[in-house]
This record gives structure tokens, sequence and C-alpha cells, in this order.
């Protein structure tokens, strides 16, 4: 979700005219899968990335690479949509088109990406706790998590979602209570 302005501005119409073909030809939901499962793998093979971003690798190189690693695993439509980015010379915008289109999915099918900020790691139960209210003061069908985990947190956590942020920290307690006793001891 928190990407550079420009490349998510240069990727938009990409993953929106990749949602609109998907929907046209009614694959959305392998695209979507595709993109997904996409995801993962650009997350655990930053070498494959920095290979597709170099800009002295040749577009046939970078074709042929995507093709050895991917061909056989995704959608043709998928696959033919990633040439097209190689042809020209915006395989470098992968992972931004991968998550403007998944928000145009999770958008159309009511579903909320919320970053969390937490000073430890949820239990099960609590991420599900949270999950739920969030449905609940969304209004969203389904809530997807993207949870960071930041010990100078203290403890406590921290929401953003679109443009609100909740802060249930307690650093920012802290530092409400400091601002507070600064204006008192002023007097």
């Amino acid at each position: 979700m928190s990407a550079n302005p420009l490349t998510s501005k240069i990727a938009a119409p990409y993953a929106r005219a990749l949602f609109d073909f998907s929907v046209e030809k009614n694959i959305m939901h392998q695209i979507t899968a595709d993109f997904q499962n996409l995801d993962i793998f650009l997350n655990e093979t930053p070498e494959l990335v920095e290979y597709l971003n170099n800009p002295v690798v040749k577009k046939e190189a970078k074709g042929e690479i995507l093709a050895k690693t991917l061909k056989s695993q995704i959608n043709t439509e998928t696959f033919k949509f990633l040439m097209v980015l190689v042809q020209r010379d915006r395989i470098n915008l992968l992972s931004a088109v991968i998550t403007s289109y998944l928000e145009l999915i999770y958008q159309t099918a009511s579903i909320k990406m919320i970053e969390v900020s937490t000073a430890s790691a949820f239990t099960n139960l609590q991420k599900n706790t949270l999950i739920q209210k969030l449905k609940e003061l969304t209004n969203a069908r389904e809530i997807r998590l993207i949870i960071t985990v930041d010990p100078s947190l203290i403890g406590g956590f921290l929401i953003k979602t679109d443009s609100k942020v909740i802060d249930f920290t307690v650093k920012n307690q802290l530092q409400k209570l400091a601002k507070h006793l600064d204006t008192v001891l002023e007097i």
C-alpha cells in the first residue's frame, strides 16, 4: 500500500486496463490468483526483481527469464500482460501494478486493506477480534491486514486505512502525557 506515488500513478492505468480486460473476459479470478501468487513470489525472490528492474538487461533477456520461471505457472492472459510490460519497458513497475490491480479487486469485492503497526506480534485470537471490529466499523465484507511489528511503539497498535489513522500505542499516550505536563508546568 505504501509505494512511491509516481510509480503508483504510472502503474495505475496498466492495472485498470488489466482489470477491465479481466472483467470483460470473465477471468478475474484467475488473474487475481496469479497476481496474489506473483506478489508472494516476487517478495521471496529479490534477485529476480533486481534483474527485471535492471535497465542494462535487454527486454529479450527479461522476457526469456519470465518465460522460463512463470509461463507454465500462470494463466496465458497474465503471461501476455507481463510480456506487454516487458516490451514497453515497464516490467520494473510490476509490483506497483500488482498492488494497484489487487486494490481494484478488493475495492470491487468490498475488501478493505488495512495497515496495522504493532509493538509485538498479534495472536490469532487478537487478529480475529481486530478483524471483526474493523468489519463492523468499515462495513466491509472482508478485511485484509498488513501487519508490521515496530517495537518502538512500546505497546498497543496503530491502524491506517484510507485517510484515517487510529493510534492506540503506548508511545502516543506517553507523548500526549508529556505535552500535557509541559503545558501544566509552564503555568
